[in-house]
């Protein structure tokens, strides 16, 4: 998928591409802009075992669900403060991959080079019952998670 095609993000990764790069790259962050309830009750990318963890902001903010005006600052200052350059792989994860991209472009329009969206997110689409976590995402791809 080219640039042009994604809104400028350097594009769509499956999650077993991002926890790929996560594992083989030190530079490379993964990013969950789910909000605060779905960390504690659906649960976070285990990133233990390859010694990171990821960082958690909300893109939208619980229980208004506005998008935070203040996304793109906060975690350029957080990034930095860790000691993450520009031009890291960004990785950044939602429910599905909506917010995500939405993230990922922003960052991308901000001047951090290499943000991709995890396009099935962490618990991807609704099975035919409407449950999510059983067809696509990160859970149902079998990487580690944890829950609270």
């Amino acid at each position: 998928m080219s640039t042009s095609d994604t809104g400028g993000y350097a594009g769509d990764v499956a999650p077993a591409e991002a926890w790929a790069s996560l594992s083989s790259d030190p530079r490379a962050v993964l990013v969950d802009v789910r909000t605060m309830a779905e960390w504690s009750f659906v649960g976070l990318p285990d990133l233990r075992d390859i010694g990171k963890r990821p960082v958690t902001i909300e893109w939208q903010v619980f229980p208004s669900m506005a998008v935070d005006p203040n996304f793109v600052e906060k975690l350029s200052e957080r990034l930095a403060g860790d000691g993450v350059d520009k031009d890291a792989p960004v990785y950044f994860l939602c429910r599905s991959g909506v917010r995500s991209m939405h993230a990922a472009t922003a960052m991308t329009q901000a001047g951090w080079s290499r943000c991709h969206n995890v396009s099935e997110g962490f618990e991807g689409p609704p099975d035919r019952t409407a449950h999510r976590g059983t067809v696509a995402g990160w859970k149902a791809r079998g990487l580690p998670w944890t829950q609270s």
